[in-house]
């Protein structure tokens, strides 16, 4: 039975709904379902800190409002949601399946959202091992999604962010993951350190700031000496005000690379997941030691990810969890 047609000039009988929901933004993407295009999208700043338990499926229901009406009600047009949302702290807890991950299983593990019909909440993935303990929520969504988009079911993921990750895949597997707190450390240095002091308020990025950076993240002293290089070298070096934000940056990203150094050494590449502004420097970085890269947008990756859990899901019947929780 046709729909009603929204502003994007077509039914969406044939569509569903891709969310990506984390701590700080929500994104969500209204995709037809048979050739993965976005036919319209909304976002906003509503994260996870800005909302109540109960509020979850009211502000859900209020941004999705247009394409539920033109599909004809929520029956009619699928859900998925991945990211914190399905945390503990979340709309509602989607249990995390541990490594190794495939998309059947990220599928199979696909939790209905209380109070909200035909809205799935995406797993996620985890490792529990003595020597490592490690949770992702959304990424496996862009890493699977991102090598599809390259024609690829392996390869080595940077996924930049205020906590990094870096998965692992073969054959269409999650093999591994490893997350680094890098976004979240470098704001944390450079607005409320010492070494941060000088950086101004419109601090822009600085390549030769960064690039001494990630010669310094070397240090045989280590990243905790590398970070107060920036002060030292601001006072005696001739590393400008408006460098030292890019040194820190130039630290950090360059001691993810050293952390990461026989992953990459051995995948040869690296899939740079996000954002080109944040993914450029990782390619500078990754390109300075003579590592290729491909990059992949964040939207892009979390579209062609959520379609092939979508396409999964439809063929099961669109029913693979037993039911809601509340």
């Amino acid at each position: 039975m046709a729909t009603p047609a929204g502003e994007w000039g077509q039914p969406v009988m044939d569509a569903f709904v891709a969310v990506d929901w984390g701590t700080s933004n929500f994104r969500a993407f209204l995709v037809d379902a048979v050739t993965g295009r976005c036919l319209d999208e909304t976002r906003s700043s509503s994260g996870l800190r800005n909302l109540s338990h109960s509020d979850f499926p009211v502000y859900c229901r209020q941004q999705l409002s247009d394409w539920l009406d033109a599909a004809g009600g929520h029956d009619r047009l699928p859900v998925y949601l991945a990211g914190m949302v399905g945390a503990r702290s979340g709309w509602a807890e989607a249990p995390q399946p541990a490594l190794p991950l495939s998309l059947q299983t990220l599928a199979a593990g696909l939790t209905s959202a209380p109070d909200f019909p035909n809205a799935w909440l995406v797993p996620g993935g985890k490792i529990v091992t003595p020597d490592h303990v490690d949770v992702m929520r959304g990424e496996e969504v862009q890493a699977f999604g991102a090598l599809s988009l390259l024609g690829q079911t392996g390869g080595l993921c940077c996924l930049p962010g205020t906590h990094s990750k870096w998965a692992s895949l073969r054959a269409g597997v999650m093999e591994h993951f490893t997350t680094l707190m890098t976004g979240e450390l470098f704001h944390a240095v450079r607005c409320h350190t010492l070494p941060g002091e000088p950086v101004p308020e419109d601090d822009r990025f600085d390549l030769e700031g960064f690039e001494r950076g990630l010669v310094a993240a070397e240090h045989p002293a280590g990243v905790l000496h590398a970070l107060f290089e920036a002060r030292s070298r601001h006072l005696h070096d001739g590393l400008a005000a408006g460098q030292v934000g890019s040194f820190f940056s130039g630290v950090l990203i360059g001691t993810e690379l050293l952390a990461m150094g026989s992953l990459i050494e051995s995948h040869g590449e690296v899939v740079v997941i996000g954002s080109h502004t944040l993914g450029e420097r990782y390619r500078q970085a990754l390109g300075s030691r003579g590592i290729p890269v491909r990059e992949v947008g964040s939207d892009a990756a979390s579209i062609a990810g959520i379609q092939l859990l979508h396409d999964i899901h439809a063929r099961a019947g669109g029913s693979l969890d037993p039911g809601p929780r509340r």
